[in-house]
């Protein structure tokens, strides 16, 4: 059987669980917070990670390659979003009786442990918001659980099972499965026409976002976001806003740079001096995620001076703008941003640094996504001093031949389209030297990439 919905009695019973896909990054946490809870845990993955290292240095039974056999006693088996019905340990559990659950509700149940959960949603910035309130909570001796879709070098990896009450979770919009949640803190970044191929509509994507918002006791909202001001106007929740631009009860004011591509400002609660924030991680966006990390300071109970650490010690996570040395001279980065509105916000920031050329790799992901804001995507990308393009990365998606490289190259003077990873690396060796900074942007695998152009 097949839940979908909250079970309270889900773990009723339980003692072992068997995670299929145990290797990935939202999968690596829930291990470690449930072995943390006394679980045994089984699991399996078609190849060897250092999260599948890990997790045997945990304890756990890792086997490489899926078989019926895997499961062992399990009471419980979970699967990560990458597993088809046809895995033969899903049809295995399935056939046996075993109870089966798919990650994102697992996560839902596990916001529901921790009396202090803060979960961030958001179109863009959700990581990097959440790996900042991971910091300060860490700093600040709570020692927190995290579930992050990326690395946070302070605490090792993706996420931490946690000895405390806090819990910080980063909430995926995709497909509604943020809606699994119950938080004490949700925190709302922004909301940009993204997945639409799934909600169809602004209206639908901003439904969910208000679903969102009434399973938190608290709202944490951005109200220079229109979007967003909109779903938060038709909730009642209790809230705390943030913004530049509007008189929120957290703005940022008197904001300069302190060195190219990096700010400082104060932050105003409610018109008063709360803290004096400088970040270590460039783009002008952060204001906007350390912003909600400073609303987020009083429902957990913490003090303004907590805010102002984490800010200054918080230097970024993986593949947000992480710099992965050198080709030729040229300085590369590696970043996540797939999105026009990302890809807009990484190209200011590396604009913004004094390179003498910005040369923008970026390898479209999804068919839908590429079709729909082709146009969005071609003025973005056109800022950058050279573009090269890989071949659009499909995901879940079949290539039903409509929507191409080509064709988004065609809108973009001078671009260049490469065939596949090895040709963008082989590109950048050829073309690129000293006073260039190549940005690498995809939430594919554009990232083997950036590691050959560095000799990796």
């Amino acid at each position: 059987m097949v839940l979908n919905m909250f079970d309270p009695k889900l773990l009723d019973g339980v003692k072992t669980v068997h995670f299929i896909g145990c290797g990935g990054s939202g999968t690596y946490p829930l291990i470690q917070i449930l072995h943390s809870h006394g679980f045994a845990i089984t699991g399996s993955d078609v190849e060897e990670t250092k999260n599948t290292e890990a997790e045997r240095a945990l304890g756990v039974k890792v086997t490489i390659g899926h078989d019926a056999a895997n499961l062992g006693d399990a009471q419980l088996v979970v699967y990560s979003a990458a597993i088809h019905e046809d895995n033969p340990e899903l049809q295995a559990a399935n056939a046996r009786g075993i109870k089966t659950v798919e990650r994102s509700v697992l996560l839902g149940y596990v916001s529901r442990l921790y009396p202090h959960s803060v979960c961030v949603a958001g179109t863009h910035g959700k990581t990097t918001t959440t790996c900042m309130i991971t910091t300060m909570l860490e700093l600040a001796g709570r020692d927190p659980a995290a579930v992050i879709g990326g690395k946070l070098p302070l605490i090792g990896g993706y996420g931490k099972a946690g000895s405390g009450q806090s819990a910080v979770i980063e909430a995926c919009e995709y497909h509604e499965t943020f809606l699994h949640l119950t938080c004490a803190v949700g925190v709302i970044l922004n909301i940009d026409n993204d997945h639409l191929e799934y909600y169809g509509t602004m209206g639908q994507l901003k439904l969910a976002f208000q679903k969102f918002a009434l399973l938190s006791h608290t709202v944490v909202f951005n109200m220079d976001d229109h979007n967003t001001l909109d779903v938060v106007n038709s909730i009642d929740r209790p809230v705390l806003s943030f913004g530049i631009q509007e008189e929120a009860r957290f703005r940022a004011v008197n904001v300069a740079e302190y060195k190219p591509g990096f700010y400082e400002f104060d932050v105003l609660e409610m018109g008063e001096n709360f803290a004096h924030i400088r970040l270590s991680v460039p783009g002008y966006h952060n204001i906007y995620n350390a912003l909600a990390m400073c609303c987020c300071v009083r429902p957990l109970g913490l003090r303004p001076e907590d805010a102002v650490r984490a800010a200054e010690s918080f230097h970024g996570t993986g593949r947000r703008f992480e710099i992965k040395g050198e080709c030729n001279g040229a300085v590369i980065v590696d970043d996540y941003a797939h999105h026009p509105t990302e890809l807009e916000a990484t190209l200011k920031t590396a604009k913004g640094l004094g390179y003498q050329r910005v040369i923008a790799v970026h390898q479209p992901f999804t068919y839908s996504r590429t079709k729909m804001l082709m146009d969005d995507f071609a003025n973005v990308l056109r800022e950058a001093d050279q573009v090269v393009l890989l071949p659009i990365m499909g995901g879940r998606e079949e290539d039903d031949g409509t929507v191409s490289s080509e064709q988004l190259a065609a809108k973009i003077p001078g671009s260049v389209v490469v065939d596949g990873l090895e040709g963008a690396a082989d590109w950048v060796k050829q073309h690129a030297g000293k006073g260039d900074l190549v940005v690498c942007m995809s939430c594919g695998d554009l990232y083997k990439a950036a590691d050959m152009m560095v000799g990796k």
